[in-house]
């Protein structure tokens, strides 16, 4: 069973595709089986912390991050993030009037990048990159998303006080490095900075 948990939509990345722009899609396939498409290509790609994200009410999630027994999204738009090979990375979808059948499209879009590898073109999970997650391009980043990018890049809780987060910073600090030749990069990088000069910031350490 696929290891996720549902969360809120509070802002579409980007502008979102209009009511009329969405159209329906060809796939012939529920939820469940959606569910075991996401299950089977998230574990190829070693993915944690996987957050499904929907226009749902609070009252539509369980305290176990799973959704209640017919809930349905008010909006089509689904986000899915998890962290894997590639670090962080982001995949959001509302092309079609259905929000099971957007997260079958992404489901569908893993499974052709990871076919990408079968060719020898890519190395380091490259196909990934376009989608990586990112916080708010804003000048200074908010500590809950300062906590959350650390956190997610280091595959740990950066919220355990000061040691706690100069542990998860330091990870992911050598993970995002531009001198790291497989996950380094200099954006991302900078992005760590910015959040951890929020952190310190806000609880002066």
């Amino acid at each position: 069973m696929l290891e996720a948990r549902f969360a809120s939509i509070e802002q579409w990345p980007g502008v979102p595709t209009s009511a009329e722009a969405r159209r329906r899609s060809t796939f012939r396939a529920g939820l469940q089986k959606t569910l075991v498409l996401l299950d089977r290509e998230l574990r190829h790609l070693d993915a944690r912390d996987v957050l499904i994200q929907a226009f749902l009410r609070p009252d539509q999630i369980r305290l176990d991050g799973w959704l209640r027994g017919g809930a349905y999204p008010q909006s089509p738009g689904v986000i899915l993030s998890f962290t894997g090979k590639a670090g962080a990375v982001s995949f959001p979808c509302d092309t079609y009037t259905s929000y099971t059948d957007n997260l079958r499209a992404i489901g569908l879009a893993l499974t052709a990048l990871r076919a990408v590898d079968r060719y020898g073109v890519t190395r380091n999970n490259e196909q990934y990159r376009g989608w990586a997650k990112l916080p708010p391009a804003s000048r200074e980043m908010s500590v809950p998303d300062a906590l959350t990018f650390v956190a997610l890049h280091a595959g740990m809780s950066a919220s355990g006080g000061q040691d706690g987060f100069k542990t998860a910073y330091r990870r992911a600090a050598g993970k995002l490095h531009p001198d790291n030749p497989q996950t380094g990069s200099h954006e991302q990088f900078v992005l760590l900075q910015k959040a951890e000069a929020a952190v310190k910031r806000a609880y002066g350490w």
